[in-house]
């Protein structure tokens, strides 16, 4: 165990909530993008739509992914409170760089690389816990493409089922059900995303003896992630929003409603798995997948690949700030 001040400790969930916070704030595009785009909602009512649904996950969602991050990545036997601020200063470093350049890097992606840099700085290649990395880094790719497959293949089994419907008909219909997958995404994102915040704050608390008995998430610790991920998510990322919404291809109702659906269910999926899955990937393959159904051309490539350029990145960078700022704290 590893004796820390207890204002020390206090600032380091503060940090890990600042953290969760930005999470949602940068990731606000994933669960909002297509009802924005396609106007089914203003933007402020989007994103209280989105906080909400953020928070519900508390009650739906297990803790599958919060016992990854907590002992999956790294040793948690290994794990310092220097790891723990070097893995989140590596994180919310690569996010608001990618959150000012507009680009929907993943915050998980950027949270496990800046934990595995500081991690392995610490305790070697040997902290490294292999059943959880790999099946994290085999997410990054399989999750857009599953995202991408399902997508399309919505869009082709909607558009045939919808064929004899009159257009503003089907219109209506598809309207309806793209803000109840809106939704269901929502719920997924929460569900995922801010248990990644509660194993750092978990293994944190195991680390310096503060948690007593066997490895585990406290309630209070639960309710703290998913109040922050959702008050981050009240405050927005517009820029994002528009290279979700509209740059990478246009939606409509019936796309809008594929896209979320494809999404949620990829989403969904890994937390049910344990697997912290990037909820960025998952929502973007699956918006691509909706223009490539109906087109290749009515895909921007060019934004598309500029996307896909950012997530092989995310990691080593996180990665290498994590692991300077651990450094960092070598000389104090």
């Amino acid at each position: 165990m590893h004796e820390i001040a207890f204002p020390l400790l206090v600032g380091l969930i503060a940090l890990a909530l600042a953290f969760d916070f930005l999470n949602g704030l940068h990731d606000a595009a994933n669960s909002i993008a297509t009802v924005v785009s396609t106007r089914l909602l203003s933007p402020v009512q989007a994103v209280l739509f989105a906080a909400v649904g953020n928070f519900v996950a508390y009650w739906m969602v297990g803790l599958h992914v919060a016992e990854t991050v907590g002992k999956g990545i790294i040793d948690k036997d290994v794990v310092t409170p220097a790891v723990v601020f070097g893995a989140l200063i590596g994180a919310m470093f690569w996010n608001v760089l990618t959150w000012v350049k507009g680009i929907p890097s993943s915050s998980s992606h950027a949270l496990i690389g800046g934990l595995l840099g500081a991690g392995i700085m610490h305790g070697g290649f040997g902290a490294v816990e292999s059943s959880g990395t790999s099946k994290t880094i085999v997410a990054i790719f399989l999750s857009p493409m599953i995202g991408f497959a399902l997508a399309m293949l919505m869009v082709l089994i909607t558009s045939w089922l919808f064929r004899g419907f009159q257009p503003r008909r089907a219109e209506r219909v598809f309207k309806s059900l793209h803000l109840v997958s809106s939704a269901a995404y929502s719920i997924s994102h929460g569900g995922n995303d801010a248990q990644k915040t509660m194993g750092i704050i978990a293994v944190l608390l195991y680390s310096t003896g503060t948690l007593k008995g066997e490895f585990h998430v406290p309630e209070w610790v639960v309710i703290a992630c998913y109040a922050a991920i959702s008050l981050g998510t009240l405050s927005g990322g517009w820029k994002i929003i528009q290279t979700m919404g509209s740059k990478l291809t246009q939606l409509n109702h019936h796309t809008g409603f594929c896209a979320s659906t494809a999404g949620s269910i990829v989403v969904f999926g890994a937390s049910a798995m344990g697997i912290p899955v990037s909820t960025t990937h998952a929502i973007t393959g699956s918006v691509v997948g909706t223009g490539a159904a109906r087109r290749a051309s009515a895909v921007r490539w060019g934004v598309a690949t500029r996307v896909v350029v950012a997530w092989f990145i995310t990691i080593p960078a996180s990665a290498a700030v994590g692991a300077a700022f651990y450094l960092l704290t070598r000389l104090f």
